[in-house]
């Protein structure tokens, strides 16, 4: 089936992203927006906007019904969801196909099995995974069983989750008791579904992505990403490669996640989770992300490959036109995001009026953003304003430039995340690549005075990093 008119039914940066996608290759464009988003910057750039509902996501975004009628009355033939929101609801994928319409992304029975974190690690058949349950726990009481073997300290995760909600840390067995129905309760309310899982934590891991196309019969991959440097289990810095896999771990994880999807005849991009221990070269699936990642511009930057317009072709009935051996890593790229959050208050969300803005430009620098001067930020939803990706010929040049590109940065009007990006691209530690999934709290909590300590230590001189130049 041909798309002629694509509806996005999400919104901020990647409803964006996804629009002028859709437009290089020739597609009408339909935006739906809340009442608080009336004035975005999707909104602008679309063909057409439909208003689904007020400012609660409960009552638009997630309106899988209004989504719908939307779609209907303006002819669009195809449903691309993003990421968050509905993108891996597995009710709303179904609902879309049986409405006749296109999903840009997965099966609905692709999306039930890998969007489950337990049936996905039961599909993981002869991937290496975390010790931990393999079914459900739907009671504290079989979970603490299973705890008795693993030991201490473990992660207990919602079965339906994503993005860090519904996780707790139990270092003791009256931490568990305590936690479990906190995690219960927040999986609950995030997903409507208070299903949990327990799995050992693995201290000192690496987070990384293996990045996948398939087309429902053949799956390519597009190298790793690591996204180790994250506060409170939400990504902060993205790059692509790893700095820390040899070739051949790289080799291995990459055809791990190949087999996976295509044990389940993936569609579209998805992306393939793990955990890497680089002391012992051991790596342990996750899980997969059906969908589009908020990270995906670092694996563009190195490849080459427009992820977003190839779900697009997928989704229209386009096979595969990228054959593996045409996949190559040239150079490195390095994501961070811009939140509007004030690290010197705790991180808290910081929405306002964007009354004057400028973007880093030049060789190798992208900006993926939903602002212009004179946007008002919405209290309602994630504070993500933007992603800041830059892409040179390696590590250590990428660092240097996406420095230059903070620099150029400059959104007035309300706090974000950039004085926290220009600390950590010049720590020694992060310019060496040494760091993990826990890395970052306990800096964070050295400078103790938050943004203010961040501040004063930019004002100190730190080692460059290092030139290649000859």
């Amino acid at each position: 089936m041909t798309i002629h008119k694509l509806l996005i039914a999400n919104r901020g940066e990647i409803a964006v992203r996804i629009i002028r996608a859709a437009r290089e290759l020739g597609l009408a464009t339909v935006q739906v927006y809340s009442k608080a988003d009336k004035d975005s910057l999707a909104v602008r750039l679309a063909d057409e906007s439909v208003d689904i509902g007020p400012p609660q996501a409960s009552k638009s975004y997630l309106n899988r019904d209004a989504i719908l009628v939307a779609a209907k009355t303006t002819g669009a033939d195809a449903i691309h969801p993003g990421y968050g929101f509905l993108a891996e609801n597995t009710e709303f994928a179904a609902a879309v196909e049986a409405a006749g319409l296109i999903f840009v992304g997965p099966t609905a029975q692709s999306i039930r099995l890998m969007g489950d974190k337990v049936a996905a690690r039961e599909a993981a058949a002869g991937v290496p995974t975390v010790p931990g349950s393999r079914g459900r726990l739907e009671s504290p009481e079989a979970a603490f069983a299973l705890v008795k073997t693993t030991g201490f300290p473990v992660m207990i995760k919602a079965a339906a989750g994503g993005g860090g909600r519904g996780i707790r840390i139990a270092r003791s067995a009256e931490e568990f008791h305590h936690l479990m129905p906190q995690a219960q309760a927040e999986a609950l309310a995030a997903f409507g579904d208070g299903g949990l899982y327990v799995e050992k934590l693995i201290e000192g891991a690496r987070h990384i992505e293996v990045q996948v196309l398939g087309d429902g019969q053949d799956v390519i991959h597009c190298f790793e990403r690591e996204c180790s440097l994250q506060r409170r289990r939400q990504k902060v810095w993205e790059e692509a490669p790893s700095p820390s896999l040899t070739s051949a771990i790289r080799e291995q994880l990459c055809s791990s996640g190949v087999a996976l999807a295509k044990a389940v005849h993936y569609r579209g991009a998805g992306t393939i989770e793990y955990l890497y221990d680089d002391r012992s070269h051991e790596f342990y699936f996750l899980e997969m992300n059906t969908r589009i990642q908020v990270e995906h511009p670092v694996t563009e930057m190195v490849t080459g490959i427009d992820l977003v317009r190839e779900m697009i072709r997928i989704a229209g009935g386009e096979r595969l036109r990228i054959r593996q051996d045409q996949v190559r890593v040239n150079g490195h790229s390095i994501e961070v995001r811009i939140n509007a959050e004030d690290p010197a208050k705790g991180f808290a969300p910081n929405p306002g009026t964007v009354t004057a803005l400028s973007v880093p430009g030049g060789n190798g620098v992208r900006f993926d953003s939903m602002l212009y001067a004179g946007y008002t930020v919405p209290p309602f939803y994630d504070s993500l304003l933007g992603k800041l990706i830059v892409h040179d010929e390696d590590r250590a040049s990428a660092i240097r430039r996406l420095d230059r590109a903070l620099g150029e940065l400059n959104v007035e009007g309300l706090a974000t995340t950039k004085p926290l990006h220009q600390a950590l691209v010049r720590d020694p530690d992060v310019q060496a690549g040494r760091f993990h999934t826990a890395w970052l709290e306990p800096w964070l909590a050295s400078h103790t005075a938050g943004l203010a300590a961040v501040e004063a230590a930019l004002a100190v001189p730190t080692a460059p990093a290092p030139s290649t130049a000859k």
